[in-house]
């Protein structure tokens, strides 16, 4: 992969709350595969946006109202040429990635999958690509199949034809948020379609990390989040094809969705508006529009490289450190993995390492990450979570391995 190196230091210039201090000590932030940071340009324009420039979307006909729509609907316009959709109303926003994998079984899912009907998940999803689908097992008694990990943390394909034989359905992640798995997305879209399987693609932990071509992929839907990409809260993105959309019913009713609604029923309005019943969330969505020219500024591909180097660093440096006293989770080729670390750290229970690693300003998650099922195939009920972004270097791996260690001082090791 080519391009040109990210100037770090610029960079985290950019970002306000990373410019804090605390105790008299710089942040290092290292949670970013829970949320990212947001940079000026992104918190500028959401202000300068309610300021100047807010009012409803698509109902109204004065300036203002006209206005806002251009912007809400330049913002899905950039969405489509970030991850390369084929038309801008394949671009549907939500409230979040977990609300776009619910619309999918609710809507393409009820209207679809019967009783026996087979959907294929990993054991590394996240649980917002669990339990819809454990809904519809109690409520349609359709069938959960597996695809099992290597002991490395990369998915074992060795059995995929066999777990795809009859599936409706093959639902897995580009990236785990818990092992930093990069999965083959491409491999695994065509394999679906072979067996005459759907493919969706939880794209949460990629888009913000790598570019990302639906179109090359050929996913039927994908799922993201603006937060973890530089943007607010409160938005995400359902990508699907148009045909698919076309056939689901809709999700919510209300406002803005429909075309006509009579004593004896409603028909629906055209895509996207179709699945975006009610207010939309109007700033946070153009507030990712600014995010989107952000990265698209930085480019993606040089995103990827640096976080590799990021990655290996970290690897190496905790590695040989700490030997055998610290268990990073996931695989070892950098090739195949993002800068997302799960760690176990000399038997200390990951909360309290994290609560003494925030002593140092460390940020780190500690939990189940939303990954019930993968901590029990690894053994642990919780890890720590260091995860990197555009923002962190090889200073911030350094702090990190630094507050390790005054862990090891505080519990006795």
């Amino acid at each position: 992969m080519t391009g040109h190196a990210l100037d770090t230091a610029a960079i985290k210039q950019q970002f306000p709350l990373l410019q804090r201090r605390l105790n008299g000590a710089p942040l290092v932030y290292l949670d970013s595969a829970n949320t990212s940071q947001k940079p000026a340009v992104v918190i500028d324009t959401i202000a300068d946006f309610m300021r100047h420039s807010y009012a409803p979307i698509n109902r109204s006909a004065y300036q203002l109202a006209a206005e806002a729509t251009d912007l809400y609907e330049g913002a899905r316009s950039k969405v489509q040429q970030f991850i390369n959709a084929r038309r801008v109303h394949e671009i549907v926003f939500t409230k979040n990635a977990t609300e776009s994998l619910n619309l999918l079984a609710y809507s393409w899912g009820r209207a679809n999958l019967r009783a026996g009907d087979v959907v294929v998940l990993t054991h590394m999803e996240h649980h917002a690509n669990i339990v819809p689908w454990h809904m519809l097992v109690a409520e349609r008694g359709i069938v959960l199949r597996w695809v099992p990990l290597t002991a490395d943390g990369q998915l074992d394909l060795t059995t995929l034809p066999q777990l795809l034989d009859g599936a409706k359905v093959f639902s897995f992640t580009a990236m785990s948020n818990v092992l930093g798995t990069i999965t083959p997305v491409q491999q695994l879209c065509a394999a679906a379609h072979a067996a005459g399987a759907l493919a969706i693609v939880d794209g949460c932990q990629y888009v913000p990390h790598n570019v990302t071509d639906v179109q090359a992929w050929d996913a039927d839907f994908m799922a993201f989040s603006s937060h973890k990409m530089c943007g607010p809260s409160g938005v995400g993105v359902l990508y699907g094809k148009e045909d698919l959309l076309e056939a689901m019913p809709p999700f919510l009713g209300g406002g803005n969705m429909i075309a006509d609604v009579r004593l004896d029923g409603f028909t629906t309005a055209d895509l996207p508006a179709k699945f975006e019943a009610g207010t939309p969330p109007i700033t946070e969505v153009v507030g990712m529009g600014a995010a989107v020219d952000f990265l698209t500024g930085l480019g993606m591909a040089n995103v990827r490289n640096h976080e590799m180097e990021v990655a290996a660093y970290a690897q190496r440096t905790l590695t040989e450190r700490f030997g055998d006293d610290i268990q990073l989770h996931g695989p070892t080729n950098i090739e195949v993995r993002g800068a997302t670390f799960s760690l176990g750290f000399r038997n200390i229970h990951p909360h309290d390492l994290s609560q003494v690693l925030d002593q140092k300003n460390v940020c780190v998650r500690a939990g189940h990450h939303c990954a019930k099922p993968l901590m029990r195939l690894l053994g642990v009920t919780a890890t720590a979570r260091a995860s990197f972004y555009l923002y962190n270097d090889t200073d911030d791996v350094d702090a990190l391995a630094d507050a390790l260690d005054g862990a090891s001082d505080i519990f006795g090791y």
